[in-house]
């Protein structure tokens, strides 16, 4: 490389080469790879730790929904071989204290700047470089931009009238507090069932006085049948990690389930009760994930697993009216994000429990003493809001980005939603995204890993040739968006109102699904795309 070459790109005017919002999962190894390959990088947090989603979501049985080695790193033997995960599906407080053992293994907390909110990034055209300015009002300047946000990191209350008003104590599962809550003998109110309710709500029934939950739209759950993990366990699991890697990189959502290539209707009734028997039964998204290769796409098959989940929730369940209450009628099994539980249906069968649905009797508003429902008000020591966040593109909301035009990318997406390879944006030079809109569902850390390598890669090309800055050109954003439109044409989930499709009625203007709003096709294709990008010399993309 020339010094001409490395003096181009690295401008010592600049504060730095790259920058990299959020110090998640995505963001720490974004930070390494950078270093690996020479450039000058930060990490700016608003948090004041590591972590990203397990910083924040500290709320009561907090947990993994994938294994927690297929979900761990997988660029380094030397951390592989060194942590040992003490359960399947790790906890919060274990998640994040192997986050800081990374962060702390490969030296990257010189280089993150904590308590550092990004309220406004605007890039500067006549400098090829983006003006980053801080909640104090202090500007960091840099060549590249990289937003490490995470899909659901900007949590939404909900709606409700006189919300601020409740004298108690309230928490949203979201933002949780690092300090101790206490739920022993109070009467407690939780509102929403989603992921985060249900692991709430089975964790804390048996620490309250009462426990009060407020369902608008039930969930299809499966059983988490997490275990501990033994030593000889883990060192199994270690001497396998090539093989599973390979697993996850083969199957259409980076788990380390794959599809069946049987169809739901190839067997007998009495094969396919059996088949699902064991999935029950198995760990994890087994069920979700490893089904038959139809009951994701084909409504027949769909409906034939949904009763057969619906049966398992009556059988768990002693009175058959709250049963019917738990089991959804508007979608269908693994049609959206499945919770895994581990006895949440349980948790109705208890005589402190009580679940009021909001169809029914609907939430009227929040008063000193507690929550006011069509049908009365129910009085309570605590509030949990386990109401879910404003996936995907909140997190890019709440910061103002500006492009080469001026224009704000939240009024740009607003009108419409489009990306190249949910990398980047046209009109926003040398802002590139992990795992932004258009990016890949399923397991995120094994995306994450792929799209932070792509990224640095692209970075790599730049420095060498003297390219100081990059954005797609319009003919080729157009074909990936008609590419992820044509993936996201057969899945039924799709088909259904959920945050994987842009739906959040607590946020304005996200009252419609978006088609495409997330990748519809599989881990295979979307790589397979990438990897032709790069290996054509990113020709798609406008250098200068």
């Amino acid at each position: 490389m020339s010094t001409r070459t490395s003096e181009s790109f690295i401008d010592s005017n600049l504060d730095y080469d790259v920058v990299v919002i959020g110090a998640g999962i995505s963001g720490l190894y974004q930070l390494y790879c950078l270093r690996e390959a020479g450039f000058r990088a930060c990490i700016l947090e608003r948090g004041t730790g590591v972590g990203g989603t397990w910083y924040w979501n500290r709320y009561p049985g907090a947990r993994f929904d994938s294994e927690s080695y297929s979900y761990a790193y997988s660029f380094s033997e030397e951390l592989l071989e060194e942590w040992n995960w003490s359960e399947h599906f790790a906890s919060q407080p274990e998640i994040l204290r192997y986050l800081e053992y990374v962060a702390d293994k490969f030296n990257l907390f010189k280089d993150i700047r904590f308590s550092c909110e990004v309220t406004k990034a605007q890039y500067m055209e006549e400098e090829t470089c983006w003006q980053v300015i801080l909640a104090d009002g202090s500007t960091v300047s840099t060549r590249i931009l990289i937003t490490a946000l995470g899909i659901l990191s900007e949590p939404t209350f909900p709606n409700i009238e006189g919300i601020n008003s409740f004298s108690g104590e309230s928490f949203h599962t979201g933002l949780w507090p690092k300090t101790p809550v206490t739920f022993e003998g109070k009467n407690v109110a939780v509102i929403g069932t989603g992921a985060s309710g249900v692991q709430t709500i089975q964790e804390i029934a048996a620490q309250v006085r009462n426990l009060t939950v407020f369902q608008r739209r039930p969930n299809w759950c499966a059983p988490l049948n997490n275990s501990d993990i033994d030593v000889d366990e883990m060192n199994e699991i270690k001497a396998n990690y090539k093989d599973m890697f390979a697993i996850c990189s083969e199957s259409h959502g980076g788990f380390i389930w794959t599809l069946d290539p049987r169809g739901t209707f190839e067997v007998t009734a009495a094969e396919r009760v059996s088949f699902w028997e064991d999935l029950y039964a198995s760990r994890g998204m087994s069920i979700w994930q490893g089904n038959f290769r139809d009951v994701l796409s084909d409504p027949m098959a769909n409906k034939e697993l949904s009763d057969f989940m619906a049966n398992k929730i009556r059988q768990r369940i002693h009175d058959p009216e709250i049963a019917e209450l738990l089991i959804p009628k508007d979608h269908g099994f693994g049609t959206r994000r499945v919770p895994l539980e581990t006895k949440y249906y349980e948790t109705y069968n208890r005589p402190n429990v009580d679940l009021i649905d909001l169809n029914r009797s609907p939430i009227r508003g929040i008063s000193p003493k507690g929550v006011i429902t069509s049908e009365g008000e129910y009085n309570v020591d605590t509030i949990v809001y386990a109401t879910g966040f404003n996936a995907i593109t909140g997190s890019f909301d709440r910061i103002d980005i500006r492009g080469a035009s001026g224009r704000a990318l939240k009024e740009e997406w607003s009108s419409h939603l489009e990306t190249f390879l949910s990398v980047q944006v046209p009109n926003y030079p040398n802002l590139l995204m992990i795992n932004g809109p258009q990016g890949l569902g399923g397991n995120h850390p094994r995306n994450i890993e792929y799209s932070v390598e792509w990224v640095t890669s692209l970075l790599e090309h730049m420095k060498s040739r003297d390219l100081r800055r990059v954005e797609p050109s319009i003919s080729a954003v157009q074909t990936w968006s008609e590419h992820v439109r044509a993936k996201s044409g057969s899945a039924l989930a799709n088909k259904i109102d959920s945050w994987m499709t842009g739906i959040n009625t607590n946020v304005p203007g996200k009252d419609k699904r978006v088609v495409g709003f997330r990748y519809g096709g599989s881990v295979q294709s979307y790589r397979l795309l990438c990897d032709s990008v790069a290996k054509g010399g990113y020709k798609e993309m406008i250098f200068s």
